[in-house]
């Protein structure tokens, strides 16, 4: 096959260890070379460009020719699975909109993740999808000001949800208008009536994405540094 016909396909695997790094051909799936570099904890990047990199050199020729034949990069990873069975996570404000302190017992969120932020406010609906209470704008303002700069991610759950999200999405909305930070909404991950367990996921969710978030920036950097334009998946 002639350099101008060939197309390549780049696979990136982050774990806890090590980053691994594959190239496929397009045409035929067969991989044609592969590489393995530490993995950087601290600057996710440093170890994704070494892996890129030697896996680039490993096919031989000129790098830069090669990169520019990629037509998609796949990226997967442990870090996720790695951070719920250690125990880590990234410092999250979660907010409960319309929950009652029973309701808050009830979700385990203290006892799941010590020293999490959780912030109560009013709002929410009924059973039937009608609004409760009025959402407290000028409180979720109050905890967007408190606690924006000190955690990397926030988690919105409100009662009956289910029902209606308009609450959830417009704390969502207000969130990401005041900050840059991920914000999950515990109606994107669960359809169940149960507030207290869909705060309990949301609030996993959060603690993971802003992990997950800074690993897609680590591959985007690697892929501009060598010249790789392509869909990242």
């Amino acid at each position: 096959m002639s350099s101008s016909t060939k197309s390549y396909l780049i696979g990136v695997d982050t774990g806890g260890t090590y980053t691994d790094a594959a190239v496929m051909d397009a045409a035929t799936n067969e991989v044609l070379a592969s590489a393995k570099a530490l993995t950087t904890r601290g600057d996710l990047a440093v170890g994704v460009c070494e892996a890129i990199e030697r896996v680039l050199s490993a096919l031989g020729g000129d790098s830069a020719a090669a990169a520019s034949l990629v037509r998609l990069v796949s990226v997967s990873t442990t870090l996720a699975t790695n951070a719920v069975v250690e125990g880590h996570g990234s410092p999250v404000c979660v907010v409960l909109v319309g929950f009652d302190e029973t309701m808050v017992q009830r979700s385990g969120l203290s006892s799941a993740f010590p020293g999490l932020v959780v912030e109560r406010i009013a709002g929410g609906h009924d059973h039937n999808g009608g609004e409760a209470a009025k959402l407290d704008v000028a409180a979720l303002a109050d905890v967007v000001d408190k606690h924006g700069a000190a955690v990397e991610a926030f988690a919105v759950a409100s009662q009956f949800a289910v029902r209606n999200p308009a609450h959830e999405l417009a704390a969502r909305d207000f969130i990401t208008g005041k900050t840059s930070l991920p914000v999950t909404v515990s109606t994107e991950l669960a359809s169940a009536l149960d507030a207290p367990r869909r705060a309990l996921t949301a609030a996993l969710n959060a603690r993971l994405i802003s992990r997950i978030s800074l690993l897609i920036k680590a591959v985007q950097h690697a892929m501009d540094r060598f010249g790789i334009d392509a869909p990242l998946m």
